[in-house]
């Protein structure tokens, strides 16, 4: 007689069938973004938890079209692009895609090593993030894109930590809920940045690139034999919708946490995620730092990867080289070193005197800049019958597409306007 699977064997069947969706959706809750959204708990309480729940179909839109991309023609993002456009267009969103994405390396990395040195005081911040910064380059370079691709789900698992946090203090759940459902509008300068940040903090061109790249390259291990099919489509939308919903109910968590602990002692001004780790300490206790501090670092440890990866599966597909996670370090030379290059510069930039904030501020206006030419370049491609054949968008997906490009469009703008004028 057989035995019913476990809870534990059905948890591990459940990992091992999701992918790239689930990835990707973990690493938009990196170390910058989980100190945007302690900035929005600590600075508004619980008037921003709605954007979690708003944002949440607008992002599933978006990255389901890279992934149906990716699935139909075998190719990323990049290399869409530049089957279909001009060069020149591409050429212009890598300029401003590149440095953005470094700045963003550059202040994760900060912030691994300083929740790192928060941990143990004896070891300074830079060398943590130096440690960090070789450990990852040197797996990225030897393990295979399968191992990496495990080794990034599992970690998903540590980000779980964030929804344990808001359970170690007192909850009145009642105002939580219509904080959630109901939208709270404060007509002002400071409100809008922070509804500005979180919308680009989560709906980043990055994830675009590394959706679609990393969807080929499952497509590659597939086999060039099996064609796509509507499984195959519904076990990627399923994929993508896990990932996108596990990425904002840590993003709502964070908020709530920030936003009842440290809003409600007053704490304001949180600007690095050491500091709300550290301002948790003495008002939730050990547990919850702890917590959160390993959280931060576990977010890091998959959003790095991913970051310094989409840069160089970008330059893989301008070249057609082919290169991949997947090949050796002699067979895919430029594509390592793009990564390697990405790493390095991200980590000196840490020494010479930009600080995390001002690296995030500069990145989300160069994510600002390109989301919504993106976004457009990927409605177009979804839309074109001659590319996906049948597999192009549906209503709803034309629907919430259009919808993120006119939000993100207005983001932009704001965010130019508010910040420079």
């Amino acid at each position: 007689m057989n035995k019913r699977p476990g809870i534990k064997s059905k948890i591990i069947k459940f990992l091992k069938n999701l992918g790239p969706g689930l990835v990707t959706g973990a690493s938009d809750d990196d170390p910058s973004g989980i100190a945007t959204y302690s900035q929005a708990g600590a600075q508004f309480g619980l008037a921003t938890l709605w954007t979690a729940l708003i944002s949440t179909p607008l992002m599933i839109a978006i990255q389901e079209m890279c992934a149906r991309i990716a699935i139909v023609t075998k190719k990323g993002l990049a290399g869409a692009i530049k089957m279909n456009y001009s060069k020149t267009i591409l050429y212009l969103i890598v300029l401003v895609t590149f440095p953005a994405v470094i700045l963003n390396i550059g202040a994760d990395i900060s912030a691994i090593g300083a929740v790192s040195n928060l941990l143990l005081p004896q070891i300074p911040a830079t060398l943590f993030s130096i440690i960090f910064t070789v450990v990852l380059a040197l797996a990225l370079i030897w393990f295979s894109y399968k191992k990496i691709a495990s080794i990034l789900k599992w970690l998903c698992l540590i980000l779980l930590s964030y929804f344990i946090v808001p359970f170690l203090v007192n909850q009145n759940w009642q105002r939580i809920i219509l904080s959630t459902f109901i939208p709270t509008i404060v007509f002002s300068k400071e409100f809008v940045l922070i509804i500005v940040a979180l919308l680009g903090t989560t709906i980043s061109p990055y994830l675009f690139f590394w959706q679609a790249s990393a969807e080929a390259e499952e497509r590659g291990h597939a086999g060039k034999h099996v064609m796509v099919n509507k499984k195959i489509i519904k076990n990627m939308g399923f994929d993508v919708d896990t990932g996108i919903i596990l990425s904002n109910i840590i993003m709502f968590f964070v908020i709530l946490t920030a936003g009842t602990v440290l809003f409600n002692a007053g704490i304001t001004q949180i600007s690095t995620v050491q500091q709300a780790a550290s301002a948790l300490k003495p008002l939730a206790g050990n547990a919850s730092y702890l917590l959160f501090a390993i959280g931060i670092i576990g977010s890091g440890l998959i959003a790095i990867p991913v970051l310094a990866g989409s840069l160089s599966y970008i330059y893989a597909e301008i070249r057609e080289s082919g290169a991949g996670l997947d090949k050796k370090f002699h067979q895919a030379r430029g594509f390592y070193l793009v990564l390697i290059i990405a790493l390095a510069i991200g980590l000196v930039i840490n020494f010479i005197g930009i600080s995390p904030i001002k690296m995030l501020i500069y990145s989300a206006v160069l994510y600002g800049l390109t989301a919504p030419i993106l976004i457009l370049l990927i409605l177009h491609i979804s839309n074109n019958k001659s590319i996906l054949g049948k597999y192009v968008n549906g209503r709803l997906s034309n629907l919430f597409g259009i919808l993120t490009f006119i939000i993100m469009a207005t983001v932009a703008i704001a965010y130019l306007y508010l910040q420079f004028i």
